[in-house]
């Protein structure tokens, strides 16, 4: 990072409520232009190449944890996604969203997705910029390490991931049922509190150690950004220099090309070395616990899928993930930035009234 946040002027009060309300902002704008691939995505992660068009639902399932992990393809999943495929999958899982659901099928799960995404980004930045302070001292022109920023991206997601994973979980079951679905859940509301009422508090924190783990994901990813932003404004910087042009705040700002490829760069790396807790989370917080049904274990989930379904079962909606998550961290970064420097305009102006 070119310059501490903490020494720029903020526009609502403090510098990392400016944060939060930017990466508010941009989660909000990902979410909606992204969510018809994060349905596919979840549908993915949930199929079960092992089951048949026969299978049943997980509250009526067998002991068996491979079948425990299908879903009831006439009421949820369509046929296609037991076995899905990159490029023709994705298309036919949309075609089947909207044959299900209609066109509203596309955007089924929003609300969670919504509430989930926008709030999950706001709350990261605001965490992270306050930890960020809070290393640097009160000295605003402290200029803070790589591992300073891991680490502040790490406690930032650990939080994020335990104040936001109830949301996750009934994002997760409502993304793995179609609407005319008896059990599907009426909305995110309906969801938390019927999770609650009959699965308790353990029920609406399904998965949270494997969220845990996904920390590092968010934690690579950020500390790889921060790192490439430092180094390219350390160039210009050194270009200013060398053309014996004056160095302003304002010329921190890079250009929005330069936010995509850092973002997508980053975000690549984070997710070809994590992804896999990803699958295994989606299937442990869809399962819902009956007398004939064993609860799932994070050993018992990873032992069933490498032996009813291979290692390349880890992997599945990679394809779809890497097509969604690309766009939508970039648009996400980039909107994010924007709506920064904009906030910092707004309060330099306001400097400047005063």
């Amino acid at each position: 990072m070119a310059a501490s946040p903490s020494a720029s002027p903020s526009f609502f009060g403090d510098i990392s409520v400016d944060h939060a309300v930017a990466g508010f902002g941009a989660g909000t704008v990902a979410t909606l232009v992204m969510h018809p691939l994060d349905l596919v995505k979840v549908r993915f992660q949930l199929a079960d190449s092992t089951s048949s068009s026969s299978s049943s639902s997980p509250a009526a399932a067998s002991s068996s944890t491979s079948t425990i992990l299908a879903y009831n393809s006439k009421t949820t999943l369509p046929h296609h996604v037991q076995k899905p495929r990159f490029g023709t999958g994705v298309y036919t899982a949309l075609k089947d969203a909207v044959q299900v659901d209609g066109w509203k099928g596309l955007y089924r799960g929003l609300g969670p997705n919504l509430v989930g995404g926008a709030g999950s980004w706001g709350l990261y930045f605001l965490f992270y910029n306050m930890i960020k302070k809070q290393m640097q001292g009160g000295d605003p022109n402290y200029r803070t390490s790589s591992g300073q920023h891991l680490l502040a991206a790490a406690e930032a997601s650990a939080v994020t991931a335990m104040l936001t994973n109830p949301i996750w979980v009934v994002k997760t079951r409502v993304f793995g049922t179609a609407k005319h679905d008896s059990a599907a859940y009426r909305g995110l509301w309906d969801g938390l509190t019927s999770i609650y009422r009959t699965e308790g508090l353990r029920g609406l924190y399904k998965g949270s150690l494997l969220a845990l783990v996904g920390v590092s994901n968010g934690s690579i990813q950020f500390a790889t950004y921060e790192e490439i932003k430092r180094r390219r404004a350390d160039l210009k910087k050194k270009r200013f220099a060398k053309e014996g042009r004056e160095w302003k705040t304002e010329d921190e700002k890079l250009s929005n090309t330069e936010y995509i490829l850092a973002s997508g760069s980053s975000k690549l790396v984070a997710i070809a070395l994590t992804y896999p807790y990803q699958v295994i989370r989606a299937r442990i917080q869809n399962a819902t616990p009956t007398t004939a049904v064993p609860k799932l274990t994070i050993p018992s989930v990873i032992s069933s899928i490498y032996k009813y379904e291979g290692l390349l079962a880890f992997y599945k909606g990679l394809g779809t993930n890497a097509l969604r998550i690309l766009p939508g961290t970039c648009t996400t970064f980039v909107v994010y930035e924007n709506l920064v420097w904009a906030f910092r305009s707004l309060a330099l102006k306001n400097q400047e009234l005063k």
